[in-house]
């Protein structure tokens, strides 16, 4: 092969790496509504916008904590404290998850930081699954749009479903499974580094310059990752809500018995549903006549995650763990649904 082709065929894998980048998926995603409905490209990138806007302090305070906590060492000490108290963390972490006020997507940088600094897995999930089904406002709005029977079996399904993948992982990782969840990639597509200060730790790291200087590369880095793949995730979002009628959710999700709850739970995984905003949907399935397993299970699967969140955890875990996340969210969701129809039923 003589020069001239080895320099196109060098063009041509250049530029089908720059292809694959996020950016340009967003950008052609972008480009493609301006063409084909440029009615409705102002609101979905503004919805797109205002949600990552919302998120923003959130990839903040979890790419500050990363990048100080691996400048000063300190993941040393954070993997010790999780020593031979990894049953403790996985209901520490049920509760945790229960009360804070993230959404499916929000909660992805901290899951980012926690697998960073070494904590177990099976304490990762449990707060991945139990954290964006409800939280104290949640709760109240649940209570209001669906009464108090919902608002209860939801929070129970939380704590259910933390406590359902946190041990399932712990029970798989004893058998060897899990031992590496993050993906295996170079530092400009990870939002984790190998650090090279964990044998010692020291707190003003700032008073140090290669801390300092890899403070910052850990900053830019994490930063850049969590940004592209959540405007990705958000945008994906705004697109769902905007062209997915609620009509047509309950045309397919609307009956009764075990198959409801099945096809609410698989229906509900890919969807986008806030947990603020979702109460109201469900309550005008079930007046279309989902029946009460099937509309919990609905609730279950979209809160715990969707395409966008999705599409954000597969750049960040390796198939393994994203199959795991998976599993455990929708069978968890049927699983919650069968109990609260039986439930619904006997009493």
């Amino acid at each position: 092969m003589n020069y001239a082709n080895l320099k196109s065929l060098h063009f041509f894998h250049s530029g089908f790496n720059k292809f694959k980048s996020v950016w340009l998926i967003i950008l052609c995603i972008v480009l493609i509504i301006g063409i084909m409905d440029t009615n409705n490209l102002q609101s979905i990138t503004t919805k797109a916008f205002f949600a990552l806007k919302g998120t923003i302090p959130f990839i903040l305070i979890a790419i500050l904590l990363i990048a100080s906590l691996k400048a000063s060492g300190a993941e040393r000490i954070i993997s010790k404290s999780f020593q031979g108290r990894e049953i403790n963390m996985i209901f520490l972490a049920t509760l945790v998850g229960g009360l804070a006020p993230f959404c499916s997507c929000e909660v992805i940088p901290f899951i980012a930081s926690m697998l960073a600094l070494g904590v177990p897995l099976s304490a990762v999930m449990a707060f991945w699954l139990s954290s964006p089904l409800i939280d104290p406002p949640a709760l109240l709005i649940t209570a209001s749009a669906l009464g108090w029977e919902y608002a209860i079996a939801k929070t129970l399904s939380a704590l259910f479903l933390g406590l359902l993948g946190g041990f399932g992982i712990f029970i798989f990782s004893k058998m060897g499974l899990f031992s590496s969840p993050l993906k295996v990639m170079n530092n400009a597509q990870s939002c984790c580094s190998v650090n090279s200060f964990t044998n010692k730790t020291i707190w003003k790291f700032w008073q140090d310059k290669q801390r300092m200087q890899f403070f910052w590369s850990e900053l830019s880095s994490n930063g850049k990752f969590l940004l592209k793949w959540l405007t990705l995730a958000y945008l994906l979002e705004a697109i769902m809500i905007t062209y997915i009628p609620t009509q047509l959710i309950g045309s397919i999700v609307g009956g009764d018995g075990l198959f409801s709850i099945i096809i609410g739970a698989f229906i509900g995984v890919p969807l986008y549903l806030n947990s603020y905003a979702a109460p109201a949907l469900v309550s005008g399935l079930l007046e279309q006549g989902l029946s009460p397993g099937g509309s919990l299970a609905f609730l279950v699967g979209g809160a715990i995650t969707s395409i966008p969140a999705m599409t954000a955890v597969w750049s960040l875990v390796n198939r393994a763990t994203f199959a795991a996340y998976l599993l455990f969210g929708l069978g968890g969701a049927i699983m919650c649904g069968i109990f609260f129809q039986i439930y619904t039923v006997t009493f």
